[in-house]
């Protein structure tokens, strides 16, 4: 057992060596659980920003990533953890939804009475999620207005729905003490929703969400926009918000609906230097790397760069914020940089 444990060591010791002599560099990435959408993108983004020692260059069809840098992808409970991860140095970025982002640097929603989170940064808006405003068929709710007196899950009192949900309703003049709420995660409110026990739900997902299909495919749900005047003030108010369009057919019998939606956004360390992350950011955004995201999870098909910066509230990467400033990206006039 002696000597095996001191070949390992030896062995570690020279890959150890072997590494520095290459400038072999290693970046984590905190995604979600092996089921959902944010790992295989997570994956995406790893092989694109990845170019280990030895690779072939990239003019010559080899890597096309950061020289010498492996990202690792790996899993996680989602961005709360991600969050935490980062902010103990134990993860050196993530994957985290913008609003619950929003909340961690400014101590509100879920962080609010902790400590903000001061340490995270952001290279770039990936993709959306939608929110989903549910509703029952035949119970006269066509416009957020009519949920005054209906029995409605905004989900569990200190959720990312339900923050977004009551921004929305204040946006919209509605007060969740007008509502008949009902306190139920996804899963509990679609089956209240098809038990007859709701009128409507919030849910917050990438479109199509496979419980709000099974309902409406069931033919007892449909969808109401969250879009005018209401929302565009609920846009202006709260930069992690984002306009979205669930488009026409994604849900049987269902045409293009209006909706708002939070980013998931890659977030990393604000201790990892400026020419670093400039670096991660150029290579995400090479083109040539669109065949490593094109080719995975369909959302990893929706990482753009026309909307890197959408629904981005909290502080760019200094060194994210020099590569889209470089290629002439317009910057909100009011998006906070540290």
């Amino acid at each position: 057992m002696k000597a095996g444990l001191a070949l390992l060591c030896l062995l570690l010791g020279l890959a150890t060596g072997a590494a520095a002599e290459e400038n072999l560099r290693f970046l984590r990435i905190a995604t979600g659980s092996a089921g959902t959408t944010a790992f295989p993108v997570g994956m995406a983004i790893a092989n694109a920003v990845s170019s280990p020692p030895g690779s072939r260059p990239c003019a010559k069809g080899g890597s096309c990533g950061v020289p010498g840098l492996v990202a690792v992808a790996q899993t996680s409970e989602g961005s709360i953890a991600n969050i935490g991860a980062i902010a103990a140095g134990q993860m050196d970025s993530g994957i985290v939804l913008s609003d619950i982002l929003y909340g961690a640097v400014n101590g509100e929603s879920l962080y609010f009475r902790r400590a903000a989170v001061g340490n995270l940064r952001v290279i770039a808006n990936l993709y959306q999620e939608s929110i989903h405003l549910v509703v029952r068929r035949g119970a006269g709710i066509s416009k957020i207005g009519d949920l005054v007196g209906k029995r409605v899950s905004l989900d569990r009192a200190g959720s990312g729905t339900r923050f977004n949900a009551e921004l929305i309703l204040t946006s919209f003049g509605v007060r969740t003490s007008q509502l008949q709420v009902v306190e139920a995660d996804p899963g509990e409110a679609f089956g209240l929703f098809a038990a007859g026990e709701l009128d409507a739900l919030f849910v917050v997902g990438g479109y199509p969400v496979q419980g709000v299909e099974d309902l409406v495919n069931q033919g007892s749900a449909e969808l109401v926009p969250i879009s005018g005047r209401p929302a565009d003030q609920a846009l202006r108010r709260h930069r992690f918000f984002a306009r979205d369009v669930i488009p026409a057919g994604t849900y049987f019998g269902a045409g293009a609906v209006e909706t708002l939606s939070v980013g998931a956004q890659w977030v990393i360390s604000a201790q990892f230097d400026s020419d670093f992350v400039y670096a991660l950011t150029k290579a995400l955004w090479n083109p040539r790397n669109r065949i490593m995201l094109d080719g995975g999870h369909a959302k990893a098909r929706l990482i753009q760069l026309g909307t890197a910066l959408d629904g981005v509230s909290t502080p760019l990467h200094p060194g994210a914020e020099r590569y889209y400033r470089e290629i002439g990206l317009k910057l909100p006039g009011d998006l906070p940089t540290q």
